[in-house]
C-alpha cells in the first residue's frame, strides 16, 4: 500500500487583459505561451504537438463516440476544426511539461511524476512559469494577467485536472463505485472556496468548492459540457492493454500546498483500495445533489442520503476511506515517508474540520479565503453579494507573487509551504528523473532543433536533409528515466545518434 504511482496535474489559467474585456482570449493565451517559449528557443506552434496519438472520443465503458455525436470542444485531436485554430500554440518544456492553449486558456500540463510530493513540486513550477509569462508581457502594449482559479464568477468554468495511471484489469464500474462518494466529499479539504452560489453566482454566499456548481452528470465522456463526476475518457498515453489513465476533472485549482498534497495523496490511496478490493462499500442516493450540498455546508453537518438507506456527513464518509487506508497500510506494513505523511495529514485535517475548521486557514484554500473574506466583510460591513468580495476572490488566485493574495499570505507565514523554493526553481528547468518525462524534457532542452513534434507517449524527429520523420515511441511511463537512458543521452552528440542508440 503506497501513494506512489504515475500521476500528474493539469491547470488551465484564467486570463484577462487589463482594461480590455473584449480582447481575444485565444490570441492572448497564445501570446502567453510564446512569451515563455521564445527566449528558450523552443518551437511553440500549433503543429508541434503530435495529435495523432490522441483519442478523446474513446470511452472507458467500452465504446467510441462518433465524431458526429461529439461536441466541437471534444474534438481536441482535430485542432484545425477549433475556433481561432491559428492561436493553438503548443510547446514541450525542458522540464517535460506541455504548455499550450486549450479552450481559450493557457494550460500547463505537468510532467509525469511518481509521488504526490513530486507532483506538487512540478505543479508549483507551472505556477511560476505562468507568472514568468505574465512578467514577459508586462512591458508590452497588451499585458495580461493570469489566475489559478476555476471560474470567472459569471458562468464560465475552466478546469484543473488530475491524472493517475491504474491497471487496465481493474473494472471501471468498480472505479465508479469506489470513487464517487470520495470525490463528492473530498471537497471539504480540496475546495478552493468561492464567492457566489450557482454557475453564474446568482445567489450570494460562500461555498467550499469553485467547481461543484458546474457538474451535471454522474458519469460521462465530456469535460466542458454536462461535466461528470467520473470522467470516462479512455486515453491511457501508455500501453492500452496494460493501463488506463484515470482523468479526474472534478478537482479545484489548489494553491495551498497541504490541500494539493491531500488531493493527490488521498486519491492515490483510494485507487489502491479499489484496485485491491478494499474500498468502503458506500453509495450515495443522489451524488449530484450531495456534491452541491457539501460545497454549501460550512458547518460540515449536512447528512448525505445513502442509496441503501441512512445518511452520513462528508467527514464521516472521508473517515471511512481513511480508516480503510490505515488498515491496509497496517496489514501490508507500508511505511514509506510519503504514504505516512499523507495519512497523517488526512487524519489531522479531518479532526480539525470536526473541532476547529478555522484553524485550517494555514492549510486549505477555502479556509484561508473564507477567513480573509470574513474579516474584510466585518470590517467594511459588507454582504456576500458585494462586488469587492468577488474581486478579492479573484485576486487570491493572481499568479503574480506581488499581487496574488495567496502568495502574500504564504510569504507572511499565514499559509504553510511544503515545497522547497529552490527545488521548485529547479523543476521549472529540469524534468523528473524517474519517469519518461526525463527523456522528453531532456530532448526538448538539448535537441530541440531536430524535434519537430511530440506527445506524451512519443517524440518525432526530422533531420537536416531528410524528408522522412522518425518516431520514437515511449508507451511505458516508467521508462525513459535518467537511470535507464541517462548514459545514452550523455554519450549522444546529436539527436540522430541518440535515436540510433535508443533504437539499436
Amino acid at each position: 500500500m503506497s501513494v506512489h504511482r504515475i500521476m500528474g496535474l493539469e491547470s488551465e489559467f484564467g486570463i484577462s487583459q487589463p482594461g480590455r474585456p473584449e480582447a481575444n482570449p485565444m490570441r492572448d493565451s497564445a501570446r502567453v505561451v510564446h512569451a515563455y517559449a521564445a527566449p528558450l528557443g523552443l518551437r511553440s506552434g500549433q503543429s508541434f504537438w503530435d495529435y495523432s496519438t490522441e483519442s478523446p472520443l474513446a470511452d472507458a465503458r467500452g465504446f467510441l463516440m462518433s465524431r458526429h455525436s461529439a461536441d466541437l470542444s471534444q474534438l481536441t485531436h482535430l485542432p484545425e476544426l477549433q475556433p481561432d485554430a491559428e492561436y493553438l500554440a503548443n510547446v514541450v518544456l525542458p522540464n517535460g511539461a506541455r504548455y499550450y492553449v486549450d479552450h481559450a486558456h493557457p494550460e500547463y500540463s505537468a510532467p509525469e511524476t511518481t509521488s504526490p510530493r513530486e507532483a506538487l513540486r512540478y505543479d508549483r513550477a507551472g505556477d511560476q512559469i505562468a507568472a514568468a509569462s505574465v512578467r514577459a508581457l508586462a512591458g508590452t502594449a497588451e499585458p495580461v494577467n493570469l489566475y489559478k482559479n476555476n471560474t470567472d464568477g459569471k458562468g464560465a468554468s475552466y478546469g484543473t485536472h488530475e491524472n493517475y495511471l491504474v491497471p487496465r484489469e481493474v473494472d471501471f464500474e468498480a472505479l465508479i463505485a469506489g470513487l464517487t462518494p470520495f470525490f463528492v466529499t473530498r471537497q471539504i479539504y480540496t475546495g478552493a472556496g468561492r464567492v457566489g452560489l450557482g454557475q453564474g453566482s446568482e445567489e450570494p454566499g460562500f461555498q467550499l468548492s469553485s467547481r461543484a456548481d458546474f457538474f451535471e452528470a454522474e458519469v460521462g465522456l465530456e469535460t466542458t459540457l454536462r461535466r461528470p463526476i467520473i470522467n470516462t475518457r479512455d486515453e491511457p498515453h501508455a500501453i492500452p492493454e496494460e493501463h488506463r489513465r484515470l482523468h479526474v476533472i472534478i478537482g479545484d485549482a489548489n494553491l495551498a500546498e497541504t490541500a494539493g498534497l491531500l488531493k493527490l495523496g488521498a486519491t492515490s490511496l483510494v485507487l489502491g483500495l479499489i484496485e485491491h478490493g478494499r474500498a468502503p462499500e458506500l453509495a450515495l442516493a443522489d451524488p449530484l445533489g450531495s456534491l452541491r450540498a457539501v460545497s454549501r455546508d460550512l458547518d460540515f453537518t449536512a447528512l448525505l442520503p445513502l442509496a441503501g438507506g441512512g445518511a452520513m456527513t462528508a467527514i464521516a464518509i472521508q473517515r471511512e476511506y481513511l480508516r480503510a487506508a490505515e488498515e491496509w497500510c497496517r496489514d501490508t506494513g507500508a511505511e514509506d515517508p510519503d504514504t505516512v505523511e499523507v495519512l497523517q495529514e488526512w487524519a489531522r485535517v479531518l479532526h480539525a474540520l470536526e473541532t476547529d475548521p478555522v484553524s485550517l486557514a494555514d492549510s486549505l484554500d477555502w479556509a484561508a479565503k473564507y477567513q480573509l473574506l470574513s474579516r474584510y466583510r466585518e470590517r467594511e460591513g459588507l454582504s456576500w453579494d458585494a462586488p469587492k468580495l468577488a474581486l478579492i476572490d479573484v485576486q487570491y488566485a493572481d499568479v503574480r507573487p506581488e499581487r496574488g493574495l495567496f502568495h502574500r499570505l504564504e510569504s507572511s507565514g499565514a499559509i504553510r509551504r511544503l515545497t522547497d523554493p529552490a527545488a521548485v526553481d529547479r523543476a521549472m528547468a529540469l524534468p523528473p528523473e524517474d519517469t519518461r518525462a526525463w527523456l522528453r524534457g531532456t530532448v526538448a532542452g538539448r535537441f530541440s532543433q531536430d524535434l519537430v513534434s511530440a506527445s506524451w507517449d512519443s517524440l518525432v524527429f526530422q533531420f537536416e536533409g531528410e524528408d522522412r520523420l522518425h518516431r520514437l515511441p515511449m508507451l511505458r511511463p516508467e521508462r525513459g528515466t535518467r537511470a535507464l537512458v541517462g548514459d545514452i543521452v550523455e554519450a549522444s552528440a546529436d539527436a540522430r545518434e541518440l535515436l540510433r542508440r535508443l533504437t539499436g
